[in-house]
């Protein structure tokens, strides 16, 4: 296959680059190496029936200071809510003590999707040609020719086929890219010491979401919100649909990912556990829990995400990689978002400063 712009992961970054390039004419590949397309964006759905709700597994919110979600979000006819946030905060000790009469708020404002993130992620998908897009396939290797870059892919089955381009954007997480792409002739120290040292945003988290037939902790005057200083979950938030059930409480666990490896299980219970003690009887019998744990999704994290970030990184694209190849090699994950890094609008400010990069040919 020959084609101007190969665009590798599916996430929204790729996703929104792709319809970027769709709109004005460029010719484009988007190849992902999962069985889905969305990429960090999962929304785990009780019922596979149309328009059941889709409760988030990777990101879940975004806010009204972000325009681009804002806008389209607007012109896929999404329905965005607040986040549910009226009621009292929960706050567990580390010695398991437990009130229930702290008046705040902590995400107040922030932005949900109806149906989940993964609405607009499958819009996305769904938007483009099925000739432009591929998934279960895995870019093994790029390899820089006088004609152009040579991308090496490995399909559903290790079927292994060949693209040729004049660019490639990778829009996947840096670290990833330099762990599982091969490139011909091997970049510099410095371009593979700038690509490692990004950490994946969210990458070394594990998620936890409690499903219930009725929101009974709003009944009492609580608004799902709960900080917890024991654990396993140390930030606790509604997660539930704009209205109608199931109803949801989901959770950032705490534990280090070294500790909670092949222990998910153990995980589901000991979360089950804490949300009985913060939230009363009725959280401990939720009628389905489900687990993502993204620090060992191996399309997603390598082991240096393991450790997780102290505060939120300055992200934007590291000078070694801002002109490799001669602009022909191009990242554009939201981690190479300066405003906007490691959100989902980050996402989108990388794919359009992507998209004007690369539409005007490179000399």
């Amino acid at each position: 296959m020959n084609v101007d712009t190969l665009i590798v992961g599916g996430g929204l970054s790729g996703l929104a680059l792709a319809n970027l390039l769709e709109a004005r004419g460029h010719a484009y590949h988007l190849v992902e190496a999962r069985n889905r397309f969305g990429g960090r964006v999962l929304s785990h759905r009780a019922d596979e029936q149309a328009g059941a709700p889709g409760f988030d597994l990777g990101p879940a919110w975004f806010w009204p200071h972000q325009p681009r979600m804002l806008r389209l979000t607007g012109d896929l006819g999404l329905r965005v809510f607040e986040q549910y946030s009226s009621g009292r905060l929960v706050l567990e000790e580390a010695d398991g003590s437990v009130r229930r009469d702290l008046d705040f708020s902590t995400m107040a404002g922030s932005l949900r999707l109806a149906g989940g993130i993964a609405e607009l992620t499958d819009r996305l998908a769904a938007s483009l040609p099925a000739g432009r897009r591929s998934n279960r396939s895995r870019v093994v290797s790029i390899e820089r020719m006088d004609g152009g870059l040579v991308s090496t892919i490995a399909n559903k089955g290790e079927d292994i086929r060949k693209i040729v381009s004049r660019q490639v954007v990778l829009c996947l997480p840096t670290r990833l890219a330099a762990d599982t792409i091969r490139f011909i002739p091997e970049l510099g120290a410095a371009e593979m010491r700038a690509m490692a040292d990004v950490l994946t945003w969210m990458g070394g988290q594990a998620k936890v979401v409690a499903l219930y037939d009725t929101p009974f902790w709003r009944g009492i005057g609580l608004s799902g919100d709960g900080m917890s200083r024991r654990g396993p979950m140390v930030e606790i938030h509604d997660l539930s649909p704009p209205e109608g059930g199931p109803y949801a409480l989901f959770g950032f666990v705490g534990v280090p990912a070294h500790i909670r490896q092949g222990r998910e299980a153990e995980l589901r219970e000991a979360a089950r556990q804490q949300l009985e003690r913060m939230f009363g009887p009725e959280a401990g019998k939720p009628i389905d829990i489900q687990l993502k744990d993204w620090a060992f999704d191996g399309l997603t994290s390598t082991e240096a995400d393991h450790v997780p970030a102290g505060e939120h990184p300055a992200y934007g694209m590291p000078h070694p990689l801002r002109n490799l190849w001669d602009g022909r090699l191009v990242f554009a994950s939201s981690e190479m978002a300066v405003e906007h890094g490691g959100y989902l609008e980050g996402a989108l400010e990388a794919a359009e400063a992507a998209a004007d990069r690369i539409v005007s040919p490179v000399a």
